[in-house]
């Protein structure tokens, strides 16, 4: 049930209105110079999306700490409802093969020890730094700059981990597998349904049990200046992932652009990174435009979308003072999600959310480590910083 109530609005704070629409107009031109009509497409889904994120403070983290800890469910079912609004689309184009004359491509991996591991240490390091990747870019796009220090952390932790690679790789690991490529669309969105709806109905029933009643979405704000409860969150999002697929060809994707970062950094200083396996291949993309890179500019815009969101609410209000404990969590966090998503085919958004909207069950193997990994850092965390976010 979704109840209205009176919300205190800020003024709009014009200067920074100013500098996000500049920053946004900057970013459109600059992957039009580059003349690529995806890269510009993927500037105006990341402004949609960090739009959309920030004002339904819209994140993974929160909400299976609601789960774990507060027996909350509310921001896990707005997740589910994520996925089935995409799944409802996704899986007929990906069985039809392609849309508008362009070929699609599903998220479709195989799932093992390495994806296991790597998904289970992005779960702590989301607990540890308090978001996960797209929280990790809204939030410091809405004026938190602790985030700035995870994101670091974030693109360390990558472009070592694909120094790593060939080992992973060679560790046991089960066949990718699509539910869409072997029952078909229909028979796989019912799988799908059935399995987030069973998982809803537990955590809900767990609700229930602590609380005597389900916690009611409440709409403080308006369209433009937000907060919106979660379900629309869910909605909006579910476009962003949908237009990605039909634009991009491919579904949404985060972390991959945090790697590609990390590298061109290391090559830029001197480090042969192009000679690794993980590379082999790509040296092309390390050697080319950051804004040809439609994940990188996709990434660009989200941070720009949170901070036009943030000035039109009246929000943005960074704060530099950060403890040293806080610090090391951000950073901490940053390097275990940077690292295990490079293990396990992306983070929440590329591996759980892309793999479960392309039928492949190394999304759904990602949701139960990644789960696992998360409830580890809430416990870990608990006890060397008081469980505070």
């Amino acid at each position: 049930m979704l109840q209205k109530t009176p919300g205190t609005n800020l003024p709009v704070q014009r200067p920074v209105l100013v500098a996000s629409l500049a920053l946004a107009l900057l970013l459109v031109l600059a992957t039009w110079r580059e003349g690529s009509t995806r890269s510009t497409e993927a500037v105006l889904l990341g402004l949609l999306a960090g739009a959309s994120l920030y004002h339904a403070s819209f994140g993974f983290t929160w909400a299976w700490r609601q789960v774990a800890v507060e027996a909350r469910s509310d921001g896990l079912r707005a997740q589910f409802l994520l996925i089935l609004l995409t799944c409802a689309v996704s899986f007929p184009l990906l069985e039809s093969g392609g849309v508008f004359g362009r070929t699609l491509h599903g998220a479709v991996a195989p799932f093992g020890v390495s994806a296991a591991l790597g998904a289970f240490l992005f779960g702590v390091g989301m607990q540890f730094s308090g978001s996960c990747a797209s929280g990790t870019l809204f939030t410091a796009g809405g004026g938190n700059t602790r985030m700035i220090a995870t994101l670091a952390g974030f693109v360390l932790g990558s472009i070592v981990a694909t120094a790593h690679m060939s080992f992973w790789w060679s560790l046991p690991a089960f066949r990718a597998y699509s539910l869409v490529d072997e029952f078909g669309a229909i028979p796989a969105f019912a799988f799908t349904a059935l399995a987030l709806g069973a998982i809803a109905i537990l955590a809900m029933r767990r609700e229930l049990r602590r609380y005597g009643h389900l916690e009611e979405a409440v709409w403080t704000g308006g369209l433009l200046r937000g907060p919106w409860p979660k379900t629309w969150g869910a909605i909006a999002l579910a476009v962003v992932s949908i237009l990605t697929l039909v634009t991009l060809t491919h579904p949404w994707g985060i972390t991959s652009a945090f790697a590609l970062w990390g590298a061109k950094i290391a090559h830029g200083v001197g480090v042969p990174v192009e000679t690794w396996p993980y590379w082999s291949g790509q040296a092309h993309r390390i050697e080319a435009s950051v804004f040809a890179d439609t994940t990188s500019v996709m990434n660009f815009g989200i941070v720009a979308g949170a901070f036009l969101a943030a000035s039109i609410a009246g929000r943005f209000a960074p704060t530099f003072q950060i403890s040293g404990r806080a610090l090391l969590l951000s950073i901490g966090g940053g390097l275990l999600m940077g690292y295990g998503a490079r293990l396990a085919y992306g983070c929440n958004i590329g591996a759980y959310l892309g793999g479960v909207i392309s039928g492949s069950l190394h999304g759904w193997g990602w949701l139960v480590f990644g789960f696992a990994g998360s409830v580890a850092g809430i416990r870990i965390r608990s006890k060397i910083a008081g469980g505070t976010f």
